[in-house]
């Protein structure tokens, strides 16, 4: 009788229906290998960050933080301006370093997603019975950071400005974090750590962003749909106490925002229609399906789908540890509802304060675009499993998946670079700008003009042909003037 090889039954024996022709696929060095174009377009994006200037909010900010320190702001945040006091203490712990913690601020949220992003693959793929080589979690991880943060329509407002980034860029990753205690609790002590967790991230996210705190009670609403028929009975009551602490302390956090004097001054400030109107749903509706439209047809997202596929082909997961096909057609149906009915809401929340804007106001899409990556990525597994199952030869499929990974980087390269282009040239003015305002200041002159030098949208004093003034009294502010004027353009 012929001997079988003993690597051979035990492959058998595991049911691995990974053949040997992937064999180098597995190898860390191939998915490190993977991994360098992402990282180095982030790294690239880093280091652009020290062209950022003050823009926007910014004005008022710096002046604030540099006279009020963090109970001004905090004050300023919660009496005055929109009653998020989580995010007055974040706009506080950068802008407390002036024009240096903007130009810091992208390489520091940039690692910090990357880190959590890390960790959340790490721990979410094992927890699936997925076996992948070592590399394989931090290559997923730089793929969406790459394209969460810098495959936005408008990078500048995703990534490089700080006010916008700690509003709609930060938050929805610090909720996916969450779930990282959640999933590694074992012992009674890590159970009670993770809902503390749970409830403490919830309270923040709901006097951080009203958009990711929508986002995150829907998410946590699906989690209990699913808990019924995906999670193991022995996990089940933990899965929906971490639900229930989530979504507590979420609100809490949302009505005490809501009941703030700031968030009622920007209500009578900025809201003219209701939310609840029905010309309102309708037209929050219309412009819900144009981001809609402008996800599903934006091509870099695929590398999201794209890296789904590797750590799906790369996996080496046994036939009986696999999730049964029903739940992941089940997880993938809950998943895009939650999508869209988080969608939907976060624009109808908005609507008031933004009107038909808010279908281009991109830097909102951000609260959910993150959930819509993870859900491309589970999708891209999804397929990599029926192509295991039908097709011998895995080495072509990563092949394909690989080179889409490697051409999105190339087309967010592109992107970035005329980006680059633009921020060194309004760099270069405001810095001009900035000294001549500062010697006017210091000679004794009280007013002085202020050329605008709008970039990607940023707001600027005396916009719309001269008609809005905003933010011109925060740049006075700043330079101690007691107002600036509308400088002639150049020709």
């Amino acid at each position: 009788m012929e001997r079988v090889p003993e690597k051979s039954v035990q492959l058998r024996r595991t049911g691995d229906v990974r053949t040997t022709r992937t064999k180098g696929w597995w190898s860390p060095l191939w998915v490190g290998l993977l991994s360098l174009p992402p990282v180095a377009l982030l790294a690239t994006a880093a280091w652009f960050g020290r062209l950022v200037r003050p823009g926007g909010d910014d004005w008022c900010f710096l002046p604030q933080v540099a006279d009020g320190g963090l109970s001004g702001i905090v004050e300023k945040f919660y009496f005055v301006d929109n009653g998020r006091v989580s995010n007055a203490v974040l706009v506080w712990a950068y802008a407390r370093f002036g024009v240096a913690g903007q130009q810091w601020f992208g390489l520091f949220s940039g690692v910090l997603v990357l880190a959590l992003l890390w960790a959340f693959f790490a721990t979410v793929l094992p927890k699936a019975g997925m076996r992948v080589p070592r590399g394989a979690p931090f290559l997923a991880a730089s793929m969406v950071t790459v394209l969460f943060l810098l495959g936005s329509p408008n990078t500048y407002k995703t990534f490089y400005w700080p006010a916008a980034s700690v509003s709609h860029t930060l938050p929805p990753v610090l909720a996916c974090a969450t779930a990282i205690p959640v999933l590694r609790a074992t012992s009674r002590r890590g159970k009670i750590l993770a809902l503390l967790t749970v409830f403490v991230t919830g309270l923040v996210l709901g006097t951080l962003s009203e958009e990711t705190s929508v986002v995150a009670v829907v998410t946590l609403g699906g989690a209990l749909l699913l808990s019924i028929r995906v999670v193991p009975q022995a996990r089940r009551r933990f899965l929906r106490l971490c639900c229930a602490a989530g979504i507590t302390g979420t609100s809490i956090g949302c009505l005490i925002l809501f009941a703030s004097p700031g968030a009622q001054h920007r209500r009578e400030r900025h809201y003219t229609v209701s939310a609840l109107a029905p010309e309102t749903l309708l037209a929050s509706l219309r412009g819900f399906a144009h981001i809609v439209i402008t996800c599903l047809t934006t091509w870099q997202y695929l590398g999201a789908v794209a890296v789904g596929l590797l750590l799906g082909l790369l996996a080496r997961a046994p036939r009986n540890s696999l999730t049964p096909v029903k739940n992941q057609v089940l997880c993938a149906g809950v998943g895009a509802g939650v999508l869209l009915v988080s969608g939907y809401l976060c624009t109808v929340i908005t609507y008031p304060a933004f009107g038909p804007t808010v279908a281009t106001s991109t830097r909102l899409w951000n609260d959910y675009l993150l959930l819509y990556f993870l859900f491309l990525v589970f999708l891209g597994t999804l397929v990599a499993r029926a192509w295991r199952h039908r097709v011998r030869r895995t080495g072509p499929a990563m092949t394909a998946a690989a080179g889409l990974c490697a051409l999105v980087c190339l087309s967010l390269a592109v992107s970035l670079t005329t980006l680059e282009t633009d921020m060194a040239v309004r760099a270069g003015k405001w810095d001009h700008q900035d000294s001549r305002l500062r010697s006017g200041a210091a000679a004794g002159a009280r007013v002085l003009p202020y050329e605008r030098m709008p970039l990607r949208q940023m707001t600027e004093p005396f916009g719309a042909g001269g008609r809005i003034v905003w933010p011109a009294d925060c740049v006075a502010d700043y330079y101690g003037l007691e107002r600036v004027t509308q400088a002639a353009r150049r020709p």
